[in-house]
């Protein structure tokens, strides 16, 4: 998800208050949230680092921590490692969580029904894409097929890299809902990539399919941008299967 840095400096003449309390956490987390409801942070807004934040509340880096999590339980913010703090939409991680019950209760088969929402909704996505992309989204989409190029053999980094590819299509779709439901299945979608990144060959393949991908965007076809995403989306049910069947396999 392409989000863009808040200029703090334009800010005033709001500015936080100087937090003297026990609990130190839940002051910072209230503040932010009131910044967000009065539209002074809005989603895809990146928070000031750690340091930045507790010299701005006059409080200690780990009570800006406990906050930042506290936040992110709510789901009101969301981390990247090496990236930064985001505000993110709250409805999308209300529905991760629902999600995320249903799988973890047995109420879906996940694999199969997260294969037939995306075959409805990332072939449309990559067409519409094609049809509005940016620079700005193209941009985010070559630099997540780079680190990917380059993480072959670090499954973190490479899995990241694809989730961010994928939302910055739904980014460049230019529809707010399309985007809140891709989010909303991040964490379904991770758990894919895994299994999908310990296949034998699964991440060289996918790669082939994110290049055709890209490729169309930036001819701005949409109908070959579909296309190509209906391809990958088959390639990785492919991938999917194998490796369930490889853990079966080793489970005898």
């Amino acid at each position: 998800m392409a989000r863009q840095e808040q200029d703090w400096n334009n800010l005033e003449p709001y500015v936080y208050k100087t937090i003297r309390s026990s609990r130190l956490y839940e002051q910072i987390v209230k503040q932010i949230e009131d910044s967000v409801l009065k539209g002074t942070l809005k989603a895809g807004d990146q928070l000031p680092a750690e340091r930045e934040l507790a010299e701005q509340f006059g409080v200690s880096r780990t009570a800006v921590r406990e906050a930042i999590k506290a936040l992110g339980e709510k789901g009101l913010v969301e981390s990247y490692s090496g990236r930064g703090t985001f505000i993110t939409d709250g409805t999308s991680h209300v529905i991760r969580q629902s999600l995320d019950l249903m799988m973890r209760i047995g109420q879906a088969d996940g694999s199969a029904h997260l294969a037939e929402v995306r075959s409805i909704l990332e072939p449309e996505i990559a067409s519409l894409a094609a049809e509005r992309a940016e620079e700005q989204h193209l941009d985010s989409m070559r630099e997540a097929v780079s680190v990917m190029d380059s993480s072959m053999h670090d499954a973190e980094a490479f899995i990241e890299a694809d989730l961010d590819f994928h939302l910055a299509l739904a980014e460049a779709a230019a529809n707010p809902l399309i985007l809140s439901l891709i989010d909303s299945i991040v964490g379904l979608l991770r758990e894919q990539r895994m299994r999908i990144f310990q296949s034998d060959g699964g991440p060289e393949r996918g790669q082939y399919h994110h290049k055709r991908i890209l490729k169309a965007i930036e001819s701005h076809d949409s109908e070959k941008a579909r296309q190509c995403m209906r391809a990958h989306l088959k390639q990785v049910r492919q991938d999917c299967g194998a490796s369930t069947a490889q853990r079966q396999s080793a489970a005898r």
